[in-house]
């Protein structure tokens, strides 16, 4: 027998282990309902277009104000050698959401159009490329994409959505599936039609003096040929006119529309309510879903021309219409933040914000300059080896998790976040494809010093123009030049003659033996290494083309998206919200209707 008190207490006790096996039991049992929402974390992933290095508070701009963009790096990590896959949208974006280089799946161009140049071509991300919004899904996230998309809409009809976020793993999409252009706003400078225009005749000319040609010469018995050859020139040649003919005028039906999943809401897109329709979509998504695991990748069209700025900003900097634009995106930025503290989020949220390649040198509009500045470094957008076009702002933040107001100096790059993202998720990364980006978990989280790079590739189309060897024992980063842009003027550091630079041609120099730099003491890439001037020039050179071997032996033969045929536009595969061609809507009122 226990005494009263004793007993009282042994049987507390038993009670008390009784209590903490039924709760253990129940976690066991259903660790969905007690520790989904606390491991797993939510991710807020915010893409600036066109965004220069060097135009952001915390990456040394003083006069462009970014308030709400240097409060994430100050509460969270900052990267200072952030890379970009590619130096233009389309490619660069389809390695991050992949993590694997543009080439790898038909993403990079061979030709001179290093981009997708229609909604209504056929090129695109491939159906089977794995996003991490696929593996999140999977993983039981609620997954969106509000803004900019750019990477292809249909395959083989205006219905199919082979290409479509919502068949890359997204459950929601609000926003263009194309790119911003002047021909949006109608009042600058053509900027598709200008590059395209001249091409496109030249092509109609050349395939119809062929299919001509061997017309004749059939009729006339010169020489034997099937009429099927006749026929697809023939269909050839009119699918270039027709692309010239939309050039003029109708490039603004084709390409600026916003769609809320698969439905077009405006067609021609409204300018003045884009900025405040992606704001509000980004929010209410947010305030959904604030209650289970979600990611939100927003893509910004800011800082794309032709700045579209609301009034309210305009006049605003001191750098004119871009500053304008840019200190608009940073209160966007900060809205989100906003949203995410108020639903009390903020401390089991990633937050990653970047640009998807450097700066434009050659947007401007008269003497005034469109485009981001880019620092230091040599270079800007469409420039695949110059620091410039790949070098980007980086930022991570996760309170109580990652460290506050670290920097890190080591290589990472927008490839990355797939296998980041991916392993916070419980996913697993692909093993039946090359992952080209490396988890930043570890270097995050301060357990190691260097990133899982040691060599980067830095392509222009599928033209390798440059390679980059970060030397772990000494921590020196190389970085030989194969081939450079030729600038226009000669010392203007950008290609104002072409509008952009060209990845291959007489536009190019190739460089035998390669441009070498030690981006260590030399960022800017100002003053390139010989054999006789660095005594480690041709050990850094073996091992450089070494990695380069070992690199091409895993590239495998893709479909090319980005072919002539894949990128010119089809009538059969234009998005319209009305009866072809007369395409006119506008449902934004509406838009509840739409709303998962």
């Amino acid at each position: 027998m226990y005494p009263l008190h004793t007993r009282g207490n042994h049987e507390f006790y038993q009670g008390k282990q009784w209590s903490c096996l039924n709760i253990w039991l129940i976690l066991c049992l259903f660790p969905r309902i007690c520790v989904s929402n606390t491991s797993k974390p939510n991710f807020l992933l915010i893409l600036a277009d066109d965004l220069g290095i060097g135009d952001v508070g915390c990456y040394g701009n003083d006069t462009i104000r970014t308030p709400n963009i240097d409060g994430l790096a100050k509460d969270g990590v900052r990267f200072t050698q952030h890379i970009a896959a590619a130096a233009v949208c389309t490619p660069s974006r389809a390695a991050f959401l992949t993590g694997r280089y543009p080439i790898r799946s038909g993403m990079a161009s061979s030709t001179q159009r290093q981009v997708l140049f229609w909604n209504g071509c056929s090129g695109g991300l491939p159906p089977n490329e794995t996003t991490f919004a696929r593996i999140l899904h999977q993983q039981g996230y609620s997954t969106a994409l509000v803004g900019k998309w750019h990477l292809g809409m249909n395959c083989k009809s205006r219905r199919d959505h082979c290409h479509h976020p919502l068949n890359h793993g997204f459950d929601y999409f609000y926003g263009m599936p194309f790119t911003l252009l002047n021909e949006c706003q109608g009042t600058d400078d053509p900027e598709l039609a200008k590059s395209l225009q001249d091409t496109y005749w030249l092509y109609t000319q050349m395939i119809n003096l062929a299919g001509l040609t061997l017309l004749i010469g059939k009729l006339t018995n010169l020489f034997s040929v099937k009429w099927k050859i006749i026929i697809c020139l023939a269909i050839c040649g009119l699918l270039y006119f027709i692309s010239w003919f939309s050039s003029y005028g109708f490039t603004k039906y084709w390409n600026c529309i916003l769609m809320r999943n698969h439905d077009i809401t405006e067609q021609p897109m409204n300018l003045e309510k884009t900025t405040s329709n992606m704001l509000k979509e980004a929010v209410s998504f947010i305030e959904r879903n604030k209650n289970r695991p979600f990611l939100l990748f927003v893509s910004l069209l800011h800082v794309h021309t032709p700045l579209i700025t609301t009034k309210k900003f305009q006049g605003r900097s001191k750098h004119g219409l871009y500053g304008d634009n840019v200190e608009e995106m940073d209160w966007m930025v900060g809205r989100l933040l906003d949203v995410i503290d108020k639903e009390g989020l903020k401390n089991t949220t990633f937050i990653y914000f970047a640009s998807d390649h450097g700066g434009s040198l050659e947007s401007h509009r008269g003497n005034a300059q469109f485009g981001g500045w880019n620092g230091i470094y040599k270079g800007g957008k469409g420039m695949g080896g110059w620091e410039g076009g790949i070098r980007v702002p980086g930022i991570v933040r996760w309170p109580r998790v990652l460290p506050a107001g670290a920097v890190i100096h080591d290589l990472t790059s927008l490839m990355d976040i797939f296998p980041t993202v991916v392993n916070l998720a419980g996913g697993v990364v692909p093993q039946d494809r090359v992952i080209d980006g490396r988890t930043l978990l570890p270097l995050l989280r301060g357990t190691v010093q260097r990133s899982g790079h040691e060599f980067m590739f830095h392509y222009c189309g599928v033209f390798l123009h440059a390679v980059r060897w970060h030397q772990k024992d000494s921590g020196t980063v190389w970085k030989a030049h194969y081939a450079t842009p030729v600038f226009q003027p000669e010392a203007s550091g950008a290609c104002f003659g072409r509008g952009i630079c060209p990845c291959f041609g007489d536009g190019v120099t190739h460089h035998d033996p390669p441009l070498l730099f030690d981006l260590t003491q030399d960022p800017s890439e100002a003053n390139p290494l010989s054999a006789d001037t660095e005594p480690l020039f041709d050990s850094v050179m073996r091992k450089i083309g070494k990695a380069v071997e070992e690199h091409r032996k895993t590239l495998t033969p893709v479909p090319q998206q980005l072919s002539p045929y894949n990128n010119i536009w089809k009538p059969w595969l234009q998005p319209c919200c009305g009866t072809f061609p007369f395409c006119w809507c506008d449902e934004e009122n509406n838009k509840a209707d739409g709303i998962r």
